[in-house]
């Protein structure tokens, strides 16, 4: 089997396979640029052939920005379009494509690579863990008015509605801030706006746009929906004040634009598609069963590709020392890492020192942005703790002081 890179040339042959091996049909001509696809880098995807040099897998790359703890923003590679047809599949065309990649990866000098999985159990064996996590709630609209807050009053301001094509400067710009200070948020090349690639409200399906100004007039975020029968469905909800300058989490903007859609007319259920785990919103219900979880995911998976430089280049809380034994299985790889970690700052190096806790790469990837907690995976059986405090103090190293959250689709 070869696997070789592609050119602007294969773009049409990339494209075929891999809605051959999902079993679709392209909704939109090649020659008009695609949707979705006119945003992939076809000088970092690759593609499987047969000696006989039939395509039988793709996989692809995006350039992103991934927020870490501590918001510090670092460039990362998004994989993406991974696929094999129907015919070759389990014969290893999987497996070759995901070495090469990595390969590929570590050579550009990448530390961390992330995905979406189509199919949890398939990413695991390569080393991605799931990092972030999202929650899809529908909102029956007589239960929904949002109870009078006991405790502060929300900042006043106003909401415009807007089309999707009248915004697009606007919410590019609130999305691009919005990332900035959000763990575990990717950026938006503007690219991607330009050539609507993606999902709503990037793509050019319709929307509205509510548009919320703070009362200096200053746009600080907005909700892209769409009305079909009586079924409002909210693609995201993004606020500038979702993290402020201490970590802790404001929802002023949130909750406006909350209260907008749950107060829309001839609506009898609001959609929120995208709901960070642990908001609040559900307990600013006057009730609070209205608000009923119909999919709770993983959404980010995280693989580390250079422990000492990723774990070095995210924020933590506290100081201490801890040693992580990691096993890469799947690059064949195993070794002993001292992180040191003084004023939110870290060092990591090899070391020979006793470990603290043995773990899967894949375990570390899911650690990685705080989303999950050490213990949890302790608990869970994934990764060994070789004393009792050894739980306990990972857990005060990678805590973080709000959940990581990411919303963009590739």
């Amino acid at each position: 089997m070869l696997i070789r890179s592609t050119t602007a040339d294969d773009l049409g042959i990339f494209i075929d396979t891999l809605h051959t091996a999902f079993g679709q049909f392209p909704q939109t001509p090649l020659d008009a640029g695609g949707r979705w696809w006119s945003a992939l880098e076809m000088d970092r995807a690759l593609l499987a052939l047969t000696p006989q040099t039939q395509p039988v897998g793709t996989a692809a790359a995006y350039s992103f920005e991934l927020t870490l703890p501590g918001q510090n923003v670092v460039p990362v590679s998004g994989v993406s379009a991974v696929s094999v047809v129907p015919t070759h599949r389990r014969q290893g065309v999987l497996t070759a494509l995901m070495r090469h990649q990595l390969t590929q990866l570590r050579a550009r000098g990448d530390f961390l690579a992330v995905l979406l999985a189509s199919e949890a159990p398939i990413y695991g064996r390569f080393g991605y863990g799931p990092a972030t996590y999202t929650t899809e709630l529908s909102i029956t609209h007589q239960h929904s008015p949002l109870a009078p807050p006991r405790a502060s009053t929300p900042e006043p301001g106003s909401i415009q509605v807007l089309r999707r094509d009248a915004a697009q400067d606007l919410i590019e710009d609130l999305y691009d801030r919005y990332r900035r200070t959000q763990p575990g948020a990717l950026s938006r090349p503007h690219s991607w706006w330009t050539r609507q690639s993606g999902q709503p409200p990037i793509s050019p399906a319709p929307r509205y746009i509510a548009l919320h100004r703070n009362r200096d007039g200053e746009p600080t975020g907005y909700a892209s929906y769409a009305l079909e029968g009586q079924t409002l469905t909210v693609d995201e909800i993004i606020t500038t004040d979702s993290i402020n300058s201490t970590g802790s989490s404001t929802v002023a903007t949130f909750t406006a634009l909350a209260r907008f859609v749950l107060g829309h007319d001839l609506v009898s259920t609001v959609v929120l598609k995208h709901v960070p785990p642990h908001h609040p919103l559900r307990w600013q219900l006057h009730d609070f069963r209205a608000g009923k979880v119909i999919d709770d995911t993983d959404w980010l998976w995280v693989r580390l590709l250079d422990i000492p430089r990723a774990l070095a280049a995210r924020g933590w809380s506290g100081d201490g020392d801890l040693v992580l034994e990691v096993q890469d299985p799947f690059l064949n790889e195993h070794a002993r890492y001292l992180l040191s970690v003084r004023e939110g700052n870290a060092e990591c190096f090899p070391t020979d020192r006793e470990a603290d806790l043995s773990l899967d790469v894949r375990d570390l990837g899911s650690l990685y942005l705080g989303g999950t907690t050490p213990s949890t995976l302790v608990q869970a059986g994934h990764i060994h703790a070789h004393h009792p405090q050894a739980a306990a103090r990972a857990d005060d190293l990678f805590r973080t002081p709000g959940a990581p959250h990411c919303l963009h689709w590739f």
